[in-house]
């Protein structure tokens, strides 16, 4: 068996194993880089475990959290790893969100230390006062710019990882690693809470369907508090694989760095390739890039083609998932040409029900919610049993896996999306619960809309919502903005293609032009909920 060989990882249970496996097998392979810089596996592996032991040496107990604010660079992914090499739980906070968010999440899980830049620090004074359980500071430079609160130790990075080495606690796989704060429908982020037994599963199966090898190399462009992202980390490191830490202000930065670092595989969000879509690419990116992935919702058919004409050997992967689950499912890329609105089959190692309100399952091209089980079911909502009891419910009597004989539980994750199963056991993606219009006595997905709209190729980006109306219950409403090269959008002309793609009831009621971008929430999507609250405000004031 070679040093390269996937399957010599095959006996890592524990998250921060997966590094400090591949440095002990491939120490001067490279492992990460940013910028100019590059890291190997042995550097790496030797800083997770510094990090470790700095963390040990201030006596940080056995899960206590550590809370990471940092945009993405060698220190990010370093404590990231260290932090449950030394027993403990890594909170990844987005590097977009603002002090009050931060404060929030430092409160919310009892975060202990806070790793941060001398820059970022700077703007978090009130929140650190505000957070009782925080203890340490730890900062990436080599001095603070404030003075931090009495109650806090003041760590420097350099200093930190010079501490004598000492083993973390005991763990075991089913203990939990991490909190990935999620945004909420009522505008309070959500900690989902997961194990090491999650992470890695997930990342010993995303990458066998990915086929990824230590020859590879992946663009971390997503924000690494989103799972998506984070898995570009767990899915190279579980193979020995290097990635390329970006952060990009445009889209196209994403394509320079494609270019030169000669990436082979991406995985974005509908919003970025749709901008991407609409940009010339060097023709060096198709020499290397092996294939894209999509994730975060679906990706419009025409963006899809549009891609595969930018790049037609690289193969497209159309996946799903969700934070509590971590990934559900793909669709095989030979399956694209015959069925491209699938989100596919269950991921390796996961199973996925669709069932009706009663528990029951449904026939196939019957909608119902999509309820993932198996090994990547998270452990719930930080500090919130309202919410688990809502997304983790126990499976039903009878579901599959669950025979009749078996006394203990099994909880699965209840998604709240609505999907259908065809004959041949293929996934449709129909919408969220709890965003579906129900107009004219009809129920919409604003995404079944958002698809038409793009394929007319008469706008740049849209968001489809609903809004109450006196006869209709809801009329769609529709903010778009214009297509690359266009200063407007042919209103006249995309309402005539909806007319004619659409039936009567799904036609939007309203058009709203704007310059664009679109917002995004803080995983890169665009921002539904927020376009929409600011729309009925607008119409509020007329």
């Amino acid at each position: 068996m070679t040093a390269n060989s996937t399957q010599a990882l095959s006996d890592s249970a524990l998250l921060h194993e997966l590094p400090l496996r591949q440095a002990r097998l491939r120490p001067e392979a490279l492992a990460l880089t940013y910028g100019a810089q590059g890291l190997s596996y042995g550097q790496l592996g030797a800083a997770i475990q510094g990090f470790a032991a700095g963390l040990m040496a201030l006596g940080l107990p056995r899960g206590a959290r550590v809370a990471i604010y940092l945009e993405k660079r060698f220190e990010t992914v370093i404590a990231s790893f260290g932090a449950p090499a030394a027993g403990c739980v890594f909170v990844p906070i987005n590097p977009l969100l603002k002090p009050e968010q931060v404060g929030f999440i430092l409160r919310d899980c009892d975060v202990q230390l806070l790793l941060t830049s001398p820059d970022r620090l700077a703007a978090l004074q009130n929140s650190l006062a505000q957070s009782p359980a925080l203890r340490h500071l730890l900062i990436t430079g080599d001095k603070a710019p404030i003075v931090p609160p009495a109650s806090l130790s003041l760590q420097l990075w350099d200093r930190f990882l010079a501490a004598p080495p000492q083993v973390g606690h005991r763990v075991i796989d089913s203990d939990m690693v991490a909190i990935l704060y999620t945004s909420g429908s009522t505008g309070r982020p959500k900690g989902v809470v997961l194990s090491h037994r999650n992470m890695v599963a997930g990342a010993k199966s995303v990458a066998s369907y990915l086929e990824n090898t230590a020859q590879d190399t992946l663009l971390a462009a997503l924000p690494l508090s989103f799972d998506a992202g984070f898995s570009q980390l767990t899915t190279a490191f579980h193979v020995g694989a290097r990635v390329v830490l970006l952060n990009y202000l445009l889209p196209r930065d994403v394509l320079r760095a494609m270019e030169k670092e000669g990436v082979t595989g991406l995985t974005a969000v509908p919003p970025l390739y749709i901008q991407l879509s609409q940009l010339e690419w060097p023709a060096a990116i198709g020499q290397t890039l092996r294939y894209f992935a999509n994730t975060g919702g679906r990706m419009p058919r025409e963006t899809l083609g549009l891609l595969r004409q930018k790049v037609p050997a690289a193969r497209p992967f159309l996946m799903y998932g969700l934070t509590e689950a971590f990934r559900s499912t793909y669709l095989p890329p030979e399956e694209v040409d015959r069925r491209p609105d699938s989100i596919g089959k269950a991921i390796p190692n996961a199973e996925i029900l669709v069932l009706r309100e009663d528990g029951s399952p449904c026939e196939p091209d019957e909608p119902g919610e999509l309820v993932h089980r198996g090994a990547l079911v998270g452990l719930g909502y930080w500090n919130d049993a309202e919410k688990t009891a809502e997304r983790y419910k126990l499976l039903p009597a009878g579901a599959p896996g669950r025979e009749g004989g078996l006394q203990l539980p099994e909880y699965a994750v209840f998604s709240g999306d609505n999907v259908r199963r065809d004959a041949e056991g293929f996934l449709y993606f129909i919408g969220r619960r709890d965003e579906m219009m129900k107009t004219s006595g009809y129920r919409v997905s604003p995404t079944e809309v958002e698809e038409i709209l793009y394929a007319t190729q008469l706008v740049g980006e849209c968001v489809a919502f609903g809004v109450e109306h006196a006869t209709l219950g809801q009329a769609i409403q529709i903010i778009a903005t214009p297509p690359a090269g266009a200063q407007d959008v042919d209103l006249a002309a995309l309402q005539a293609q909806c007319r004619q793609r659409m039936p009567a009831y799904m036609v939007p009621a309203g058009f709203e032009i704007q310059a664009g971008p679109l917002p995004r929430n803080p995983n890169g999507k665009i921002d539904r909920k927020l376009l929409s609250t600011a729309w009925l405000e607008r119409q509020s004031q007329l």
